[in-house]
């Protein structure tokens, strides 16, 4: 593996591998000293044209943790701005030596892109609606901690699936991993592709709920809608939120899963947001293992 760009590259042995490394470097998070010398010496550009506080940091403490070193470039003020193409600014990086992108960017498929212009290795951190593979990882990661397994596994994935490109690469990542995935969202918020991803499609959240270990809901990203895709905040919340109501309704051990940021109120109350059966702060301490062990495999750490 010389990137990441999409959880569809991976082959089961190499996504297991990475969750595994994951586990191992985890540990280092315990210790007072939370630094290994693995990555000295090497370059890693986190390169985000979209806004992102938690991936970026968890990216940054991810290398600085393996002792690499880490510039943020932020395309917002920088040459970006005034009209440098994505390829210009990949071969100043390239000139500047660094050994690893990892790039943010509105528009889906830039990460493989840049994997054709620079050496380093890249790592996708979110294209467009495309997909975001270390999420993916990291949600994966999680739910093999809590619930012991992968293989067998049933996934409710809920909410505004078509701007969503954490729902695809944990689509594409879950059915490597032998677990059985189903998107739920209105009709309106499925892709039109959405025959050719190996999942099940639901309407009825309610009918999905009693037969899920895994219920992972989506943020309504506003910012990407220009359309009306459902009738208002109130009645999608309704239909696809989960409230104290629904929760009861769900087996005994079963989790819920937030990307983040929640948007408490509408596709998830408060209530549950705040429940210890729901993972959120856990994913995003999960998150800098995942990533630590993404670099560390990626950039040959010994």
């Amino acid at each position: 593996m010389r990137h990441l760009l999409s959880t569809g590259d991976l082959s089961r042995d190499e996504a297991l591998l990475v969750l595994d490394t994951a586990a191992e470097l985890a540990q280092v998070g315990d210790r007072s000293v939370k630094k290994l010398p693995t990555l000295r010496g090497r370059t890693v550009v986190n390169l985000f044209y979209e806004d992102s506080t938690r991936t970026r940091t968890s990216f940054e403490l991810a290398a600085k943790r393996l002792s690499a070193d880490v510039i943020n470039f932020s395309a917002k003020g920088s040459s970006v701005s005034k009209g440098e193409s994505l390829k210009d600014t990949a071969l100043t990086l390239q000139a500047m030596g660094a050994d690893s992108v990892v790039v943010r960017h509105n528009a889906s498929g830039a990460a493989h892109r840049l994997a054709e212009w620079v050496d380093g290795a890249v790592l996708n951190a979110g294209d467009g609606t495309h997909e975001h593979p270390t999420q993916a990882l990291l949600d994966v990661f999680t739910m093999r901690e809590r619930l012991g397994r992968l293989d067998g596994l049933r996934v409710a994935i809920v909410g505004d699936v078509l701007h969503s490109r954490v729902a695809r690469s944990n689509v594409l990542l879950l059915h490597t991993l032998g677990a059985e995935v189903t998107l739920v969202a209105p009709p309106t918020l499925v892709p039109v592709s959405v025959h050719t991803w190996p999942c099940s499609v639901s309407y009825d959240l309610d009918a999905v709920l009693p037969k899920s270990d895994v219920v992972m809901l989506l943020r309504v990203q506003a910012e990407r809608m220009h359309d009306a895709f459902f009738p208002s905040a109130r009645e999608y919340s309704r239909r696809y939120g989960l409230d104290a109501e629904r929760f009861a309704r769900m087996q005994d051990d079963a989790i819920v899963m937030h990307p983040g940021p929640m948007v408490r109120g509408m596709e998830i109350s408060a209530e549950v947001a705040d429940s210890t059966r729901t993972t959120v702060n856990e994913q995003v301490t999960n998150g800098v293992s995942v990533r630590m062990a993404v670099l560390y495999l990626l950039l040959g750490g010994s």
